[in-house]
């Protein structure tokens, strides 16, 4: 009688970790469906949209940095012609050369 009784506790034992184990995979695949794991995967395998995208990215950090260096640059020569007019001795004959430079650059 002692067998049958041994046999049920395992028995339970690996119902208990059968639903365990069912647990752990509805999590998992929520988890993976949560990361959208198989939309990476198919972006991965697309090279031509791959490339695409990239591309368009490339292009918008180009022209952000253009426009912010470009502004940046403003700002200095903006901050550099404040500084000639505060007529401070040695800097502002060296500032204004500088400014000069660059608005002669500017007209070509």
């Amino acid at each position: 009688m002692s067998v049958p009784k041994e046999e049920n506790r395992h028995r339970q034992r690996d119902d208990e970790k059968n639903q365990r184990l069912v647990e752990r995979l509805k999590d998992l695949a929520l988890v993976m469906e949560k990361m959208k794991l198989a939309e990476y995967v198919e972006y991965m395998n697309d090279p031509k949209r791959m490339l695409l995208t990239n591309f368009l990215a490339g292009i918008a950090r180009g022209l952000g940095m253009a426009v912010g260096f470009t502004i940046l640059g403003a700002l200095l020569l903006y901050l550099l012609k404040q500084l000639v007019m505060l007529n401070l001795p040695l800097i502002s004959s060296f500032i204004a050369q500088i400014v000069e430079m660059v608005n002669e650059n500017m007209q070509q």
